[in-house]
């Protein structure tokens, strides 16, 4: 190419800056692990390779922007050539327009921003003289992508503006050159061209993107850009094997593949290329290998299968193990390891656990046989024939109750788990009949007057037709009879499980219709921030969500409510059999309903993202309630979280110092 004398006028000038942020939000947990920047290409850290790629374009200077990562990425790249750097470590991010802003000085005329994630960097000089020769202001250069990659088409992949573009740039704060500087250029008027690499560039994010990559990498590389001799054999297209490493005779390499110093693969090893065998790294016996890439000290044990997978450095593959379409990182193993030593550990505690429950229900038995005699046996007789008159008549004249709130739980998923709280109460009063039974029976004629308020309340219910009325006064009967027949201290004692006894209840019509709409905009709106704080770009009209092309509409069955009420019934439950003081308790059941509507917002979130992903109304059926029974299990643990932090935050001085010291016993 024919330099310009406007290019060679400013090619000293041209500054580059590298975005080697880690900016995966925890989507792989590869990136999550290292950034991108450091994923080896054959040996070398790709932002290394990136940086002699560019110092042999002729580009002196470079600023790399690592947003937390600066220590990390200086002591792992050992770049052998004479370039100035300087690393930008941000406290808070910039944006990509605001590393502009902070690497720019007054020596540069021309800013050229490139990703850290590339294998195969374009021509630098051809996109200067083509930025020059349409005289703009900006250029912005896109990705042309692959077959395979579709996702990558015509993304903008590296930009190249001119120092007049920092004046449209805020002096501080987070700016980004697609939604924020564009388009403030635009209005001002200023030149803004695009161009299109003619082939892609190699630019990788996850596990995915970064095996294509390397596949183009090997296939496109000359005996040059490996570090390695070439060896062709039995017709193979293209194979790379150091002189220190270890084949035995028995295995087999299909290219193109690279074998790195003092890797070690076993007999009846089969690789199919593209791969890359980093250094140390052990292949057992008779293990298959297809498109993958093993990062240096990484063990493979015998008689395995690894398709499309990248194995972290100094990971473990256990014997007879398959991974397909995986990140392997290392310590996952041992992780498992440790799950199987913890998971037989509980199994051998929850057996000797049964074996004393065992134990222990047989002497309450033998206690219970002796505790039945005649005398006792006669006035329990003579105590439960009145009981059960009364529960008699009350049921016949409840029944059309009853058997209406039967079917409000049976065809109404929103109050369904009213079904569980007359069993919950049995369940919690049985646990407590020690105690019940310890306590003097006195029946009080408050308990008529009570009883009569219950009568009005439903004979209200029945003449203007106001159900609720009516149900309610079901429980307040109960409570009438509670008091009649056992007196005040029962009463008390049984109150909490009488207030419990309500959330088997439907709210009224009224309150029912009035908060359907609000809960329903509040978890569309909960579901679109936290899809905004994950990364994604929303549009939200109404109920309705806009995410990547695909419109999710948020029915009315999933405005949260019978998360609400299903989850009040299991934080009552809680609260009933815990021991703890009452305003804890309290705190308790006042977080019931932010912690349903946190739920519910996170099953949405979820169910939206999986919703672009899957295809066929059967599977998306599926998945949506699967997600919401695990949105119980969350809530439980936020519960369980809450009342750990309350016991620590309530812990009395001495018995905080006392563990203390049993802690350092224990050492």
């Amino acid at each position: 190419m024919i330099m310009s004398p406007e290019y060679r006028k400013k090619r000293h000038k041209i500054k580059a800056i590298i975005l080697a942020g880690n900016g995966d939000f925890g989507r792989c947990p590869l990136a999550s692990h290292l950034p991108a920047a450091l994923w080896p290409i054959a040996g070398k850290p790709a932002l290394e390779y990136l940086i002699q790629h560019l110092w042999r374009q002729g580009i002196k200077q470079t600023v790399i922007c690592s947003n937390g990562n600066a220590r990390q990425l200086n002591e792992s790249i050992a770049s052998t050539c004479s370039m100035e750097l300087k690393f930008l470590d941000e406290p808070l991010p910039a944006g990509t327009a605001g590393c502009l802003r902070d690497a720019a000085d007054d020596w540069t005329d021309t800013l050229l921003v490139l990703p850290a994630g590339i294998i195969s960097p374009p021509n630098i000089d051809m996109l200067i003289h083509t930025h020059l020769a349409n005289k703009s202001d900006m250029t912005v250069v896109f990705q042309h992508g692959s077959k395979e990659d579709t996702s990558s088409w015509h993304t903008a992949e590296i930009y190249i503006c001119e120092r007049g573009v920092l004046d449209y740039i805020p002096k501080e704060g987070y700016c980004d050159i697609k939604e924020g500087l564009i388009p403030v250029m635009v209005r001002a008027g200023k030149t803004i061209h695009a161009a299109t690499l003619s082939k892609t560039s190699g630019k990788f994010r996850d596990r995915a993107q970064y095996l294509r990559a390397i596949a183009q990498y090997l296939d496109n590389a000359g005996n040059e850009s490996i570090d390695l001799p070439q060896i062709r054999r039995n017709g193979v297209k293209k194979l790379w094997l150091a002189e220190t490493a270890t084949v035995n005779p028995s295995a087999q390499a299909y290219g193109p593949v690279v074998i790195m110093d003092n890797a070690s693969i076993s007999e009846e090893a089969v690789i199919f290329g593209p791969a890359i065998i980093g250094r140390n790294v052990s292949i057992g016996r008779n293990t298959l290998i297809q498109n993958s890439v093993f990062w240096d000290g990484s063990t493979v044990g015998q008689n395995c299968r690894i398709h499309n997978c990248v194995v972290d450095y100094d990971a473990v593959v256990l014997d007879n193990s398959t991974v397909e379409n995986e990140a392997v990182m290392c310590g996952q193993n041992k992780f498992n390891s440790l799950t199987n030593k913890v998971v037989a550990e509980v199994n051998d505690k929850t057996h000797r656990l049964y074996c004393a429950c065992q134990s222990e229900v047989e002497r309450i038995n033998a206690k219970l046989a002796d505790w039945v005699q005649a005398e006792k046996l006669r006035a329990c007789i003579l105590r439960l024939i009145p009981i059960s008159i009364l529960t008699g008549v009350f049921l016949w004249s409840y029944w059309p109750v009853l058997a209406g709130l039967w079917g409000i739980w049976q065809r109404s998923d929103e109050y369904s788990s009213g079904m569980l709280v007359p069993f919950l109460a049995l369940y919690i009063l049985w646990g407590r009949r020690h105690k019940i039974a310890a306590i003097s029976l006195r029946p009080s004629i408050w308990g008529i007057a009570l009883f009569a308020v219950a009568q009005m309340m439903r004979y209200f219910g029945l003449f203007f037709m106001y159900s609720s009325a009516e149900r309610l006064s079901l429980v307040v009967s109960i409570a009438s009879l509670t008091l009649l027949l056992f007196g005040w201290q029962l009463f008390r004692k049984v109150l909490p499980i009488l207030f419990f006894l309500c959330l088997m209840l439907p709210l009224p019509r009224s309150i029912h219709t009035a908060i359907m709409l609000p809960l329903q905009n509040l978890a569309t709106s909960s579901a679109v921030f936290f899809l905004e704080m994950t990364g994604y770009a929303v549009i939200q009209q109404g109920n309705v969500i806009n995410l990547n092309g695909v419109t999710i509409a948020v029915a009315e069955a999933c405005n949260g409510l019978r998360m609400v009420t299903s989850f009040f019934v299991i934080v009552g439950l809680v609260v009933l059999l815990i021991r703890r003081s009452w305003w804890e308790k309290l705190i308790v059941l006042c977080s019931g309903l932010p912690i349903a509507l946190l739920c519910n917002a996170v099953r949405l979130t979820i169910t939206t993202i999986v919703f672009t992903k899957l295809s066929g109304e059967k599977l998306e059926t599926i998945f949506h309630d699967f997600s919401g029974y695990a949105m119980m299990p969350l809530a439980l643990v936020i519960v369980i979280f809450e009342l750990w932090f309350l016991a620590k935050l309530t812990m009395a001085p001495k018995e905080v110092k006392r563990q203390v010291i049993v802690r350092k016993a224990n050492n």
